[in-house]
């Protein structure tokens, strides 16, 4: 293998990708083909929760794969592990959050989201929130609060409408023609903005007032990553429909939306098959999913996400960072300038610390650990920033 290779014949997303060759993964750990390795203080964009390769994950992906892959397109045989799983996820849920469709990942979760939104309610218009992300499908980018990433791609889905985040005046744009609200919990390419002052829970009530759904994007701070098993739960807010990712399997490739039976029931029919996705469900992918989710609730990693904050904020203190946003694993550290968030990324980066950007913060710096990271290996991470911070020195201005 080959970077000419790589360059040659996989697309890039970016003009200078970070081009790592890896060899494996284990642990809080990634090596590279020269024998590095590397502390992953990212986690595959807040993707591998338990780590990279962990043991009863792997183990769950083996038997399963021994027994049957892919054996027919989603909702039409029954899969033990995606029962098993959607049974389990139902039981550390509100009750109205009983009914789990499967998809592929969380940006699909959105575009089914939506459509149920749309379905059920009769009615077309979608607000969001400015500075979101949701994804990058055509329904996903509709609803992304970033004009610059969208304008080379219009026409986008009409009927999309935007409020700024946190800003309860803005919601009496929220009306009777409104069929849902679609917001992150935590606003996660913004810089991980938390919701202030019951925001949540007044969009709620709005929400309630006038007939509309709210769909909570639980993509990124899902399944424990905040020091609770949903971020909502922080914020005393229930969401109509919930849509989550990342983290749900530890790595593979999945993506959900969970609302109530009624709801997801308008999906059968006018017309049938109202969302199909062939390799949502896939059990191989479930029974990953089912593992991780046992082991974040039977291991107390939501409660410990907390106590790795407090650690995190105790270690990383520097005249260069401005503050740390954020909560539990899902932390951005905001840097005096764009400049210092390069220097420090691309030479932890040669010291073997894995960080990486926000999509559309440029002074802030991602921290998305595995949440079996350990403390020792937290201070190991925390005492290079601080160290690559000590030798910054601003570029010389000709």
């Amino acid at each position: 293998m080959s970077k000419e290779d790589f360059f040659k014949y996989q697309t890039q997303t970016t003009p200078h990708p970070l081009g790592l060759a890896v060899s494996h993964a284990q642990g809080s750990y990634i090596y590279d083909t020269q024998g590095k390795k590397h502390l992953d203080f990212v986690a595959g964009v807040s993707a591998c929760s338990l780590g990279h390769c962990h043991p009863r994950v792997v183990n769950a992906v083996k038997e399963q794969a021994g027994k049957y892959m892919h054996v027919m397109v989603y909702g039409e045989y029954i899969l033990q592990p995606a029962v098993e799983y959607t049974k389990l996820l139902a039981s550390q849920l509100p009750n109205n959050l009983e009914t789990t469709y499967l998809v592929n990942s969380g940006t699909e979760a959105i575009e089914g989201a939506l459509k149920l939104a749309r379905r059920y309610t009769g009615r077309s218009q979608l607000i969001a929130a400015k500075h979101a992300y949701h994804g990058n499908t055509m329904g996903s980018l509709s609803i992304m609060g970033y004009e610059e990433r969208k304008s080379a791609f219009r026409p986008l889905i009409p009927d999309v409408s935007f409020i700024r985040f946190n800003v309860a005046d803005d919601l009496e744009k929220i009306t009777g023609q409104t069929a849902a609200v679609i917001l992150e919990t935590i606003q996660g390419g913004a810089g991980f903005i938390l919701p202030e002052n019951d925001y949540l829970k007044k969009v709620r009530t709005r929400c309630d007032e006038v007939g509309a759904l709210l769909i909570l994007d639980e993509i990124q701070p899902g399944f424990g990553r905040t020091g609770k098993l949903f971020a909502f739960e922080h914020y005393g807010c229930i969401p109509d429909i919930l849509v989550v990712g990342k983290g749900m399997a530890s790595g593979l490739p999945i993506g959900a939306f969970v609302a109530s039976k009624k709801m997801m029931d308008s999906l059968q029919e006018s017309p049938t098959l109202g969302h199909i996705t062939t390799f949502g469900g896939n059990p191989v992918i479930a029974a990953a999913s089912l593992a991780t989710l046992q082991e974040i609730t039977e291991k107390q990693l939501v409660e410990s996400a907390l106590e790795k904050e407090k650690l995190f904020r105790t270690l990383l203190v520097h005249p260069l960072i401005n503050e740390i946003r954020g909560k539990g694993l899902m932390l951005a550290l905001l840097l005096k300038n764009e400049e210092i968030v390069n220097y420090l990324i691309l030479t932890a980066a040669k010291k073997g610390l894995i960080l990486f950007w926000l999509l559309f913060e440029p002074k802030a710096v991602r921290i998305s650990p595995p949440m079996t990271i350990s403390e020792a290996e937290i201070a190991e991470g925390c005492s290079q920033i601080i160290s690559i911070l000590n030798d910054y020195k601003p570029a010389a201005v000709n």
